[in-house]
């Protein structure tokens, strides 16, 4: 395990998942299947499905509110809870940010409403008093990391495909990344929060991010054994139903020395300089990640990971919420909502970055979207 403590555009079979064991099982529904997250309980078990499989189960403010609020209705009545995708291809791809930058700087307050419930909602999971295990069998990016990371398991299969990557729309990696990146093996979440590089299946299991590992068209037969499990004993449910992955070498194992070596530099530019003198193969295809990013959000990405090392999971959730309602008030620049149109708007693929460049930036730009706010606006967990 290369994870220290972790409490951590864009494949799967979700849909199978829906299938009812021989046993017909006790079943209490309250959602109907058009409704964005189906919730109900099975047997003994809660069962959320993020049902948005057109946009890849992206989290909308609507889906945060079912899912916190059944959470803390189940907390006492269930033994469990599971949490799944629908459709063919995602858990799920982030958060609907196309929603959440649909006003201006000076008219943002639904995307502060969403972020508000969607860290509340990821601090309730870090909390939560039952297992809670979600089947991450597809895209798992961003919001959906959120969804899935702060719970006791996060079951990965071959079809998983994890990243943040929030540098890449002029934001910074949110749901509790500066708590879970930097308990990662050495500089290896710096590395992934900079360069949003995507990991599979294995790999995903490897750092820590996943529990266990299981094969796609064996997550029916899981999913059947937890909602009938007994005594809520979900350990040697996911003993008996996932596979030893312990000789599985990581594929980034072979470029963590540089990785390390590169990552630990004080500066962002430093950083830049120490991968141009590496040189190799591997090096300049981080670069070649690093230069498409909001630089701006590159340095506010590092400090927020520095100091999320030495915060819990309410503290760092409380600073990104501070830091989205700079990025949705342009506090320091405007990358957040220039990201989201080139990349998902207009889909050009070129945003313009301002600042442009990583020497523009000065070390106030960034520290003033750090400043405490008032506490009528912190979020409150």
């Amino acid at each position: 395990m290369m994870v220290r403590n972790i409490s951590w555009s864009l494949v799967a079979r979700v849909n199978s998942l829906c299938r009812l064991n021989q046993s017909q099982p006790v079943r209490k529904m309250s959602s109907k299947p058009d409704d964005v997250v189906l919730a109900e309980v099975i047997n003994n078990t809660g069962v959320l499905t993020l049902n948005r499989p057109r946009a890849l189960n992206s989290l909308n403010e609507a889906m945060v509110t079912i899912v916190l609020e059944k959470l803390r209705e189940w907390e006492d009545k269930v033994q469990c809870v599971v949490v799944r995708g629908s459709g063919e291809k995602a858990f799920c791809a982030g958060g609907d940010v196309v929603a959440v930058t649909s006003g201006s700087p000076t008219s943002c307050q639904q995307g502060k409403d969403f972020f508000r419930k969607e860290y509340t909602m990821d601090y309730t999971i870090g909390q939560f008093k039952k297992p809670y295990i979600a089947l991450i069998d597809g895209i798992t990016m961003g919001g959906g990391v959120g969804i899935s990371v702060h719970g006791k398991y996060r079951i990965a299969t071959e079809k998983t495909l994890f990243a943040m990557p929030e540098t890449a729309i002029g934001l910074f990696p949110d749901v509790g990344a500066s708590h879970f990146l930097p308990r990662l093996e050495g500089k290896l979440g710096l590395y992934l929060a900079l360069t949003g590089q995507r990991l599979k299946g294995k790999d995903v299991v490897k750092i820590g991010f996943g529990t266990h590992f299981i094969e796609s068209k064996d997550i029916p037969k899981l999913f059947d054994a937890i909602v009938n499990v007994k005594n809520g004993d979900v350990d040697s449910v996911l003993r008996q139903h996932t596979q030893d992955i312990s000789r599985y070498q990581f594929s980034l194992g072979g470029h963590m020395g540089m990785i390390n070596e590169a990552f630990s530099a004080p500066t962002v530019e430093e950083i830049v300089n120490r991968l141009e003198k590496e040189g190799s193969e591997f090096s300049s295809a981080t670069l070649k990640l690093l230069n498409k990013m909001s630089p701006i959000s590159l340095k506010i990405s590092k400090v927020e990971l520095e100091k999320g090392a030495n915060m819990n999971l309410r503290e760092c959730l409380q600073m990104e919420y501070r830091l989205a309602k700079s990025a949705l008030e342009a506090t320091s620049s405007p990358d957040f909502y220039e990201g989201v149109r080139a990349l998902l708007k207009d889909k050009d693929q070129n945003p313009k970055w301002k600042p442009a460049r990583l020497e523009e930036i000065t070390d106030d730009m960034v520290d003033k979207v750090f400043m405490p706010i008032s506490p009528s606006e912190e979020l409150q967990l």
